[in-house]
């Protein structure tokens, strides 16, 4: 059986990235090997680690970083590339050596509340604004455009009328740990067919 290498580019605290991890550790078709990170992150380094997992950490911006993450990606044989709260726009030319083999989660119901600077709390904080009745995730396709790739699935909640930015935070991470994981497994599993 031949193994699918999997990159796991990040931002942000890497709490999905771990979840990811975790959830990939013990299989013997897809293997995380590589983590790239735009922002210091020890608890992430360590799991890597202990994983043997590369983490490479880089503050370059533009053709630099991305020639650093096209010479990583294609050294190490990745096949997809998975966004886990990566808050930089991916270039059209490294989609054009991943084309659908680059997978994002947003947390929200795309198209509402995507695009350039919808992130984070920025999305639960407009989500509120706007008094929706739900919420929820979205793991899409990533393209030129932020947010507006085919999307593979969608999760969502009911929101609560006393529903602050924390706790709609909390419920969209939980929807995130869970699901994220599994679509993604599924995703790989019919690419691999």
């Amino acid at each position: 059986m031949n193994t699918t290498n999997i990159a796991i580019f990040i931002s942000g605290k890497g709490s999905n990235a771990l979840n990811l991890i975790t959830y990939f550790k013990n299989s013997e078709q897809f293997k995380i090997c590589l983590i790239f990170a735009t922002k210091e992150n020890p608890e992430l380094k360590r799991s890597c680690s202990v994983n043997n997992i590369e983490f490479h950490f880089s503050v370059k911006s533009g053709i630099e970083l991305e020639k650093d993450q096209v010479q990583l990606c294609t050294s190490r044989s990745i096949s997809w590339v998975v966004l886990a709260g990566y808050l930089k726009q991916i270039p059209p030319s490294f989609i054009a050596l991943f084309p659908n083999r680059i997978i994002n989660i947003h947390p929200s119901l795309l198209p509402k509340f995507g695009g350039k600077g919808m992130y984070g709390i920025n999305v639960h904080r407009a989500v509120l604004a706007e008094k929706e009745s739900k919420s929820g995730i979205t793991i899409h396709y990533v393209t030129e455009e932020f947010d507006k790739g085919e999307i593979i699935a969608q999760y969502n909640l009911d929101l609560e009328e006393d529903e602050t930015l924390e706790t709609l935070e909390t419920k969209i991470h939980e929807l995130e740990l869970h699901y994220f994981p599994m679509v993604l497994e599924e995703v790989l599993k019919t690419s691999a067919k």
